[in-house]
């Protein structure tokens, strides 16, 4: 049976939001991780899905959601009003690059010979999908309508792979974590393209819930429930799906290289 997914959660259930940096095509993903809170928690869990990053971070920020699995670029941008609940942890860290991929058979190996591309991007506020490639032109006084010929939104990393895949896209910015997941389940499709670029390591998208939300029960049984999975069977089964070792508490200082990225494309504007 599919999970249930819909806008909002009574008081007596946890509702947890999900961006498309997460799988949320996946459904048998979802009703597992469903399946897992719930049983952790002790509550009925609700989980919401949104085609953009904006839509969850408002809910998100408002509390209508309990927490979110957010992007690390929203959470720097509400930072007074959001507060972090845990970090996934993927290769051992909880860190991750973004890319900027091409045709698997272009030549070269300098992103500056992307000027005058048609770019794919996965979301406006995304950090790998978005502001890393718009930072790095901004560093040298360019920007991505100057720089490109014309680009677009997906609105889902593997759709940013998928239209540069196809060629609909003659470059894209990618969340790296998920081109990697792409790659072992996914190979033709990531094997139409190559990585030209790879950004340093990045705070991984967190968990983030409402700063004044921060110490609420329903926040300590979410964060207890997601830094206990990969000790429970179900919780295994979910991080193996998804590729991640577990999740962790972190200091907000790991957003600050992203924090560092803002504030370029804001200098330069």
């Amino acid at each position: 049976m599919a999970p249930a997914i819909v806008s909002a959660a009574p008081r007596a259930s946890l509702a947890f939001g999900l961006t498309p940096v997460f799988r949320n095509s996946d459904l048998a993903l979802l009703e597992r991780l469903q399946a897992y809170l719930e049983a952790s928690t002790g509550r009925p869990v609700e989980l919401v899905t949104r085609r953009t990053y904006q839509e969850i971070s408002a809910l998100v920020v408002s509390g209508q959601v309990d927490a979110a699995w957010i992007c690390g670029y929203p959470f720097v941008q509400y930072r007074r009003e959001l507060a972090l609940v845990a970090v996934p942890l993927w290769r051992g860290t909880p860190r991750y690059q973004a890319y900027i991929i091409v045709d698997r058979d272009r030549p070269g190996d300098d992103w500056h010979r992307l000027g005058g591309d048609i770019h794919a991007f996965s979301d406006p506020d995304s950090n790998s999908g978005y502001l890393a490639t718009t930072a790095l032109l901004a560093a040298e006084g360019l920007s991505a309508s100057s720089f490109f010929q014309s680009s677009f939104y997906t609105y889902g990393h593997r759709n940013v792979v998928r239209a540069v895949a196809s060629g609909l896209a003659q470059s894209g910015s990618v969340d790296g974590y998920v081109w990697e997941v792409m790659a072992e389940l996914e190979p033709a499709l990531t094997d139409r393209t190559r990585i030209l670029r790879a950004s340093e390591w990045l705070g991984f998208p967190p968990i983030a819930c409402a700063r004044r939300s921060a110490d609420s029960p329903e926040t300590s049984l979410l964060r207890e429930a997601l830094l206990g999975m990969s000790t429970d069977p179900v919780g295994r089964e979910v991080l193996a799906m998804l590729r991640l070792d577990g999740f962790a508490v972190e200091d907000e200082g790991l957003f600050d290289t992203i924090a560092a990225k803002i504030d370029i494309v804001r200098r330069s504007t």
